[in-house]
């Protein structure tokens, strides 16, 4: 599969109440109370989001050119939100590249994990080094920067974390296990398994000793309905309820994002353990629809009343390409949609979304 930069890549109202003082006034303010997508109508994939300690909402995305006509790209992509609605674009997140990777132009499908402890914010992303320029073999870079503000600007640590063949190592969700105080690194691409390994203490290298565990499996069937035949976008969501105990879901895409062929949803994966066994739904929780084509690579937050938000990219059908001269299917813009939970899985019903949908609760 060909993969390039551009091509890799509730039933509630706002609570009527007086602003919590860590929510910003723009949300408090807002009297809008439905929404339609997209929320962000601009070329912005792998969304991943971030509820900051400043109240806002932040959203990180693969590079990506302005469609303002600058001609200026943005290594790792950012936006803030007060409601997960309105989104504003902020300058380049990774404005410098790291040595290792600093004559290439591929940064791929940033996370962004707020170390509360260390007061510092570090992102986990992808990149080409610069010795693939030279030796075709060589692949993409797992890869860590560190910032002292949500929005950056973010700095590499110096050395990527894990480089491999193809696109192996891309999509990293760092996350921070509440039942074994582990913290955890997924990622996985490139017709490979989702996997994850133990971070050290510091976040910025793998555990000493540590090894990657194959979570999800790719599944090269040839069935037109068949969604694991390449599978990435790792994503984890922890749910506890008296009825059910404890569930960890993982989030993940496939298999096909972009381009003439582009085949592409949103599917999960659960267990009772950050690091498997899981048991994967192959009900897509995101497809295609008449609207939208190639919906996926999400990423899962809750809001103030504890509804699931996915944040994801599609494809507008009747706007499929940045410029007129783009491969089709490579304008991925960022939608938004509540899921519910049916029989301990969670379905977004009528989506991808088009038409008004109410907002998500922002203050308490």
């Amino acid at each position: 599969m060909k993969r390039t930069a551009t091509a890799i890549a509730s039933a509630v109202l706002l609570v009527a109440c007086a602003p919590s003082p860590d929510v910003p006034r723009a949300a408090a303010a807002s009297t809008e109370r439905v929404y339609v997508n997209p929320v962000l109508n601009q070329d912005f994939p792998d969304p991943a989001v971030l509820r900051a300690p400043d109240g806002y909402y932040y959203a990180y995305a693969t590079q990506g050119e302005s469609e303002a006509g600058d001609g200026r790209t943005r290594n790792v992509q950012v936006a803030r939100s007060p409601d997960l609605v309105r989104w504003e674009a902020l300058p380049d997140a990774l404005p410098a590249k790291p040595a290792w990777a600093s004559r290439t132009q591929d940064f791929w499908a940033p996370h962004v994990h707020h170390d509360a402890a260390a007061r510092r914010y570090l992102l986990y992303y992808s990149a080409k080094p610069d010795a693939a320029l030279a030796d075709p073999q060589r692949g993409l870079c797992l890869a860590v920067a560190v910032a002292t503000r949500p929005e950056g600007p973010f700095a590499d640590k110096g050395a990527p974390l894990e480089c491999g063949p193809g696109f192996e190592n891309i999509d990293p969700m760092a996350y921070d296990d509440p039942a074994t105080g582990r913290r955890l690194l997924y990622w996985g691409s490139g017709f490979g398994p989702i996997k994850v390994r133990e971070l050290a203490p510091d976040r910025l290298s793998f555990a000493p000793g540590s090894q990657a565990v194959a979570l999800v499996h790719p599944d090269k069937t040839d069935d037109p309905d068949n969604y694991m035949r390449l599978i990435e976008g790792a994503w984890l969501h922890r749910r506890a309820t008296a009825a059910e105990g404890v569930w960890y879901y993982l989030f993940l895409s496939g298999d096909n994002c972009c381009g003439p062929k582009a085949h592409y949803a949103a599917l999960v994966a659960r267990s009772r353990s950050a690091t498997g066994p899981f048991e994967v739904r192959r009900t897509p929780v995101l497809a295609a629809n008449a609207a939208w084509n190639a919906p996926g690579h999400n990423s899962a937050i809750e809001d103030a009343r504890g509804d699931l938000w996915l944040l994801y990219h599609a494809v507008d059908r009747a706007r499929p390409r940045s410029k007129p001269d783009a491969e089709v299917n490579t304008r991925r813009v960022m939608l938004l949609d509540r899921a519910e939970w049916v029989d301990g899985w969670p379905v977004v019903r009528g989506g991808p979304s088009k038409t008004e949908r109410q907002k998500a609760v922002v203050s308490r």
